[in-house]
C-alpha cells in the first residue's frame, strides 16, 4: 500500500503558530500541500465539520480549549470520523501519556520536534503501511561481536558537551592511547532525544548517553536498561531572549511567553519549573488552567535559531555549549547556570541494555573505566579536550563551534563537571520525587532496580570521588537574587567574542578589507566567464559552471551598494557554503582580491560600531583592529540571505 500525498486531505491541529509554520514546511516538503490548520480541538472539530473528507489528522497534545487527547477521544466516538488516522504529535516524551492515547485509538505518534524523515514514517505508520517494520522493531536484537570478538558497542549521543566523555574516549581509542580489550566503540549521534530514546528503546543501541528522566521512565514502562554511570554533573545554561525589554518586575519579561526546553522529561524541565515557581509564575503547558509561561520543546542544536525567529519565546535552558553560543551569537543573554541552583547535580546518565551488562560483563566494565578515564582528561586538558570537542560537537560544521568558545564552556567554574561520575541514587530520587509530585510527570520508580553500581564501585574506588547527595538550593531568595542579578550583569563581551575568535580569509573591496570566517568557504577561484541570467537583482551577476556544478555569484561591490568596476586579473569568486533545510547549497561572491588567511583573536574583535539608524549594519558581525587597520568580518550569511532570501533561496534550490 502507498499513498499520495497530492491526494491526502490534512487536519494539522497546533496551537503556537511557529510550530505549526514550522510543520507545514515539513509536510509540504514532502509533498503533502493539501493542508488545513486549526488551533485547538474545538477548531478541529469545526474543520472536520466544514470539509467533505479529511484523510489524515496531526494533533499535537497540550492546547487551550481542547487537547489533542480530547479531541482524539471525540473523533473515536463519532460515527463519522473514528476510522481517520490519528498522528499524535506530542513533544511529552511521557510514556505514561503515550499509554493513554494509545487505548484512546490513536493510530500512532511522532516526537515533537521532528524532521521529515521521521514524520513520512509515522504517516506511513498512521496509514497502516509500516506494521511489518514494526512487528520486527519489537523482536529481541541480538548483541553484535566484531570478527576481533570483541564486543561492538554503539553508544547513542546528542551534540552537547555533557557528552564529551564519550567523544573524548573515542578520541582516546582512535589515537591508541587507550586499547580496550574486550570492545570496539561505535558512536551514534543523533539529532534529539527522541531518537535517542527510541534506539535505546528498540535496542538499536546498546547504551546512550541520555537524560536520567527519560532513563528512568523509559525503565518505568519495561525497557530492560541500567544506569551504570553518570555522562557528567551540571553544565546546563538558562537564557533569556534579548528581544525585548528586561525591567522591574522582572517576572513580567516571562509572563505570557513561551520557554524552550529540551524535553520534557528533563532536568532543564524541573530546573525552570522551579525557578519559575519560585518568582511566582505558574508555568506548565498551553491549555492547562492559570499558565502563564509555556512550555515548548525544541530539539538542542535549533534553539538558538529558533529564539532568533520567535520574539515570544522568553528564553531556554539547554545543555551546552548552546546557551553559550547563543550569547555568542548576540541572541541571547545569561540568566543563570544550572549549578547555581542545584549543584553538582546529576543530568545524563550512561544507561546499557540489560542484556549487554549481563553477558558482557568485562565489555562494560571497562567501557566504565575509560570513560571516568576520559571526564579526568577532560578536567586536566581542557584545550585539547575543547579541540576534540570541535569534531565531535559538530562533525557537519553546521553548528560552528571553535575551540576558544568550547574551552570557556569546560573550565567555567560553574560549570559541567566531568569528574565525579558515581552514580548517586539519592540525586536520582530528588528528581523522580519533583517531577511526579510537583509536575506530575513520570512514575516513581525502584531506584535500586535500575542504577547498577558493581562497575563504578570498582572503577570509583580508589579515586576522590564525591559520593554525597548533591545540594537543591530551592529557594525564593535565591531566585529572586538570579531574577534581578541578571538584570545588572556586566556587558558579556569577551564571552560574546569567544565564538567570533578563529582563521578568517581578508579580500578586498576597494580600499576597504573585509573578512570571511574560513569554515564558511569552500574554495577560491579566479575569474570566469559568468552566464547572465534574465530578472535577477542586479548585484545577482549570473551563474558560474565550477566542474559542472552551476553556482549563481554575487557581486558583494554592488551587495553593499558601491560603484560597478570591470573583472581584472586580480578580480576572484569566493565560493561559499550554506545549509538551508538540511541542504548544502553553494554561492559565489565576487570581490576585488583576496588577501590572506589571518588568525584573529576574541581580544581584537569589537562589536560594531553605530553608524546612525540610516546604515544597516546587521551584514557586519564584528570589527577587528589589526596592528594599524580595522577589518570588518563579514556575517555572510545574512550578506547572502538578510533582504532577498526568499529569492535566492528559490535561485538555488
Amino acid at each position: 500500500m502507498t499513498i499520495d500525498p497530492k491526494n491526502v486531505r490534512i487536519l494539522l491541529v497546533e496551537d503556537a503558530a511557529i510550530m505549526r509554520k514550522i510543520e507545514i514546511k515539513t509536510l509540504k516538503s514532502l509533498y503533502f500541500e493539501n493542508i488545513i490548520e486549526a488551533e485547538n480541538g474545538n477548531e478541529a472539530i469545526r474543520k472536520l465539520r466544514e470539509q467533505e473528507k479529511i484523510d489524515l489528522i496531526i494533533s499535537d497534545w497540550n492546547m487551550p480549549e481542547m487537547d489533542g487527547y480530547e479531541l482524539l477521544v471525540w473523533v473515536r466516538a463519532n460515527e463519522k470520523y473514528k476510522t481517520i488516522p490519528f498522528l499524535m504529535a506530542t513533544g511529552q516524551g511521557d510514556s505514561k501519556q503515550e499509554q493513554k492515547a494509545i487505548v484512546a485509538g490513536v493510530s500512532s505518534f511522532v516526537a515533537k520536534p521532528f524532521n521529515a524523515d521521521e514524520l513520512k514514517n509515522k504517516i506511513d505508520e498512521a496509514f497502516g503501511i509500516r506494521d511489518d517494520e514494526k512487528k520486527i522493531s519489537k523482536q529481541e536484537i541480538k548483541p553484535r561481536k566484531t570478527a576481533s570478538g570483541k564486543l561492538n558497542l554503539k553508544v547513542a549521543h546528542i551534540q552537547i558537551t555533557d557528552h564529551l566523555v564519550l567523544g573524548v574516549l573515542k578520541s582516546l581509542i582512535e589515537k591508541k592511547n587507550l586499547v580496550p580489550r574486550y570492545f570496539e566503540l561505535e558512536t551514534q549521534c543523533m539529532r534529539g532525544w527522541n531518537p535517542v530514546k527510541e534506539s535505546l528503546a528498540k535496542g538499536s543501541v546498546d547504551a546512550a548517553c541520555i537524560l536520567a528522566p527519560i532513563a528512568m521512565d523509559l525503565f518505568s514502562f519495561g525497557t530492560p536498561i541500567k544506569l551504570i554511570l553518570f555522562a557528567h554533573k551540571s553544565g546546563s545554561i538558562f537564557v533569556r531572549n534579548r528581544q525585548g525589554i528586561y525591567d522591574n518586575p522582572y517576572q513580567n519579561f516571562f509572563k505570557g511567553k513561551s520557554f524552550i526546553i529540551p524535553h520534557n522529561m528533563s532536568i532543564h524541565h524541573m530546573l525552570c519549573h522551579i525557578f519559575f515557581t519560585r518568582i511566582g509564575l505558574n508555568p506548565g503547558v498551553a491549555g492547562e488552567r492559570g499558565v502563564n509561561v509555556n512550555f515548548e520543546v525544541v530539539d538542542p542544536i535549533l534553539m538558538p535559531q529558533f529564539l532568533r525567529d520567535n520574539p515570544n519565546a522568553g528564553g531556554f535552558m539547554v545543555a551546552e555549549p548552546l546557551g553559550t553560543k547563543a550569547i555568542a551569537s548576540g541572541v541571547a543573554e545569561l540568566q543563570f547556570l544550572s549549578n547555581e541552583l542545584w549543584e553538582n547535580h546529576p543530568c545524563c546518565v550512561v544507561a546499557m541494555r540489560e542484556d549487554i551488562v549481563g553477558q558482557f560483563p568485562d565489555a562494560v566494565h571497562e567501557f566504565t573505566e575509560m570513560l571516568v578515564e576520559a571526564g579526568e582528561f577532560i578536567s586536566k586538558k581542557p584545550e585539547l579536550a575543547a579541540e576534540i570537542a570541535v569534531d565531535f560537537l559538530d562533525p557537519f560544521k553546521k553548528l560552528g563551534l571553535k575551540v576558544p568558545l568550547l574551552k570557556n564552556v569546560i573550565t567555567e567554574k560553574q560549570g559541567i563537571k566531568s569528574v565525579d561520575l558515581y552514580p548517586v541514587i539519592e540525586d536520582l530520587d530528588k528528581i523522580q520525587q519533583y517531577m511526579v509530585r510537583e509536575m506530575g510527570l513520570g512514575s516513581l520508580i525502584d531506584l535500586e532496580k535500575f542504577v547498577d553500581t558493581q562497575f563504578a564501585d570498582v572503577v570509583c574506588k580508589d579515586r576522590d570521588m564525591n559520593r554525597n547527595p548533591s545540594i537543591l538550593y530551592d529557594t525564593k531568595e535565591l531566585t529572586l537574587q538570579i531574577l534581578e542579578r541578571s538584570a545588572n550583569l556586566e556587558d558579556e563581551t569577551p564571552k560574546a567574542m569567544l565564538n567570533k575568535e578563529g582563521k578568517y580569509l581578508t579580500f578586498n573591496l576597494g580600499e576597504q578589507e573585509f573578512g570571511i570566517d574560513i569554515l564558511k568557504i569552500r574554495e577560491i577561484i579566479g575569474m570566469i566567464p559568468i552566464r547572465t541570467v534574465p530578472q535577477l537583482p542586479p548585484f545577482i551577476k549570473g551563474v558560474v559552471n565550477l566542474r559542472g556544478k552551476v553556482i549563481p555569484v554575487m557581486d558583494l561591490r554592488l551587495r553593499f551598494g558601491m560603484d560597478e568596476v570591470d573583472y581584472t586579473d586580480r578580480t576572484c569568486i569566493i565560493v561559499l557554503e550554506h545549509e538551508i533545510d538540511a541542504k548544502t547549497i553553494q554561492m559565489g561572491i565576487a570581490v576585488d582580491s583576496v588577501s590572506e588567511v589571518l588568525p584573529i583573536k576574541a581580544s581584537t574583535i569589537e562589536d560594531t560600531p553605530s553608524f546612525g539608524t540610516s546604515i544597516d549594519t546587521r551584514h557586519i558581525l564584528a570589527v577587528a583592529k589589526i596592528e594599524d587597520g580595522v577589518k570588518i568580518l563579514l556575517d555572510i550569511d545574512h550578506v547572502i540571505f538578510g533582504q532577498e532570501d526568499q529569492f535566492i533561496e528559490e535561485l538555488l534550490g
